[in-house]
């Protein structure tokens, strides 16, 4: 029987990765429903290529553009309709950013497991959708490849003999330039990725390291490991995705070419595992694995990340709300790169020492952190 996928955000790099699963493996996988921001005419596309008459599109709203008969849901909130509407298997959640946090939430509470890309989820409200998950039976499988490694890893040496985890990073484009040379970075530089081929905020993030910040955040949350257990190191040709250490003191890797298709399968396919075309790493070639400690001085944006988790509470939301935030204004080249850092540090200086219990907590102080970095933003210009 085959598999039926929701994907989120399928036009996007993740929901692309996903579609080209879908193709190698008719078999095994039925397309039932489709979302995507603004991009009509792409999301009609995918829907006449795999009959999926269950289409929404969110950056749009019902009277107020232009009306194609064949999309069933529009407007901003229309994605939780669309996933409460659809008889599916697994969602697989493609959005970036923190608006991401509810459509795992109707996901979960609907019965549906959850292929996770969207970090920001357990970032916000880890302890909320845990909860939301174990109430509903319900699987959370990660598809960012360090956490599907970490998960895959885990689940085969026994959480209980593992010390703790190492998260690789490829470093960026600017893992070797000095605290000066980044002062200097542009905006074109920063989306130039030298391994992975990633959306715009996404690409700058790996370049700040916030992406990994955000991963170490989320890495606590999904498997329950405190920050003290949460190591980085740095190693830019990204074929070893992270690694665990067992209580003996050896280290276990997962290793592969550095394709997102990778994570998304084993997510798709969980429990099992499939023969696929996918490239493997050949060892009858030479090639080498470079790794070095990370520059938490010269990338202030991974210690944010870690002092965040530490301080617990509220803090890693408002580290990823000054985030995103600041990651608009480098964008509109309203900041510098480095100013990024700047910002959301200045916001995280307040207190934050509020525990979120519920979503609308959650929401409430990603508004309120959002505010604040925009007040930080125009103090640093």
């Amino acid at each position: 029987m085959k598999k039926r996928i929701i994907i989120l955000g399928c036009t996007g790099s993740i929901g692309q990765s996903t579609i080209e699963l879908v193709r190698e493996f008719p078999d095994l996988f039925e397309i039932v429903g489709l979302q995507a921001n603004t991009n009509e005419q792409k999301l009609l596309e995918l829907a006449k290529e795999f009959s999926c008459t269950q289409l929404c599109l969110t950056g749009k709203n019902i009277g107020a553009d232009v009306l194609n008969s064949r999309i069933i849901f529009y407007g901003k909130s229309s994605v939780n309709n669309l996933i409460k509407n659809t008889d599916a298997d697994i969602v697989v959640n493609g959005i970036s950013g923190a608006a991401g946090l509810i459509p795992s939430v109707t996901t979960l509470e609907c019965g549906k497991n959850l292929a996770l890309a969207n970090k920001e989820t357990m970032v916000l409200a880890g302890n909320i959708i845990n909860k939301i998950a174990e109430e509903n039976n319900v699987k959370i499988l990660p598809v960012d490849s360090e956490h599907s490694a970490i998960f895959s890893l885990i689940e085969k040496c026994g959480k209980d003999n593992i010390a703790n985890i190492t998260i690789t990073a490829s470093g960026g484009p600017f893992k070797n330039l000095t605290k000066e040379e980044l002062n200097e970075v542009t905006l074109e530089q920063a989306l130039n990725h030298p391994t992975w081929n990633m959306g715009p905020k996404i690409t700058i993030d790996s370049a700040t390291l916030a992406n990994k910040g955000l991963e170490v955040i989320e890495a606590n949350q999904l498997f329950g490991l405190s920050a003290e257990k949460i190591n980085v190191v740095i190693h830019p040709q990204s074929l070893i995705h992270s690694l665990v250490q067992t209580k003996d003191g050896q280290f276990y890797a997962q290793i592969s070419k550095p394709d997102m298709r990778h994570p998304i399968l084993s997510a798709l396919t969980y429990p099992e595992i499939v023969e696929n075309s996918l490239e493997q790493v050949d060892f009858s070639k030479p090639f080498s694995m470079e790794f070095q400690p990370p520059r938490y001085e010269n990338f202030p944006m991974l210690k944010l990340a870690f002092d965040a988790l530490k301080k617990g509470n509220s803090y890693p939301i408002v580290y990823n709300a000054a985030n995103e935030i600041a990651v608009v204004a480098f964008r509109n080249k309203q900041i510098k790169f480095t100013d990024i850092a700047k910002a959301v540090e200045n916001v995280m200086n307040f207190d934050w020492s509020k525990t979120c219990t519920t979503i609308e907590e959650v929401v409430e102080v990603d508004c309120e952190a959002r505010n604040k970095t925009l007040t930080a933003l125009k103090e640093l210009n």
